[in-house]
């Protein structure tokens, strides 16, 4: 794991050793050529609740490492976190979109961070299947005409801003966006 990766994860603050062990688990052998590292809070009625989100190319993967906490499952509601390593060959992935928001745009001068940024990459790690049952339009039919559906595919989808994130980190996610893109790019 590189040096600035592990430096990213530590100022992160979101259990870095955790997080340090489930990276290193998932890169193997393979050299990280590039990372993003997005820690958020969010707050609802009764708690406050960390997620981290981890993104990394190497030379053949894209990894996503996406990190949880909460109480536990059992009757002593223990603290718990929870880390996820979804992989996706470089070779896999069929589509990515960099949406580049600028508030002001009058104002925008090139070399300007835009407000926002929002990065989306398909690559069939998760797929989600919605149902519903078929009809044929006559109202008062009661015959089963089956179900009809959806196929939607999650898409990796990361957004920050400069109000909430700060300039380094809109910078950051731009540098990784450059390198998967020529990393899917690069392929074929």
């Amino acid at each position: 794991m590189s040096h600035t990766l592990d430096q990213a994860v530590r100022f992160a603050g979101y259990y870095p050793a955790l997080a340090t062990s489930v990276l290193r688990s998932a890169i193997g052998a393979e050299t990280a050529r590039a990372h993003f590292v997005h820690a958020e809070t969010t707050f609802d009625d009764r708690e406050v609740r960390r997620h981290m989100t981890v993104l990394v190319v190497t030379d053949t993967r894209l990894l996503r490492v996406h990190m949880d906490d909460g109480a536990g499952h059992g009757a002593e509601g223990v603290h718990e976190a929870s880390a996820t390593v979804e992989t996706t060959a470089l070779t896999a992935i069929r589509n990515m979109a960099m949406t580049h928001v600028v508030h002001e745009p009058e104002q925008y001068r090139e070399g300007d961070p835009p407000t926002e940024l929002v990065l989306a990459v398909g690559g069939s790690v998760h797929s989600r299947v919605d149902l519903e049952p078929a009809t044929c339009g006559d109202e008062s039919c009661d015959a089963d005409h089956g179900y009809t559906g959806t196929l939607t595919s999650d898409d990796v989808l990361v957004r920050v801003s400069l109000i909430a994130d700060g300039e380094d980190s809109v910078r950051a996610l731009q540098d990784f966006s450059g390198v998967l893109q020529n990393a899917i790019g690069a392929r074929g």
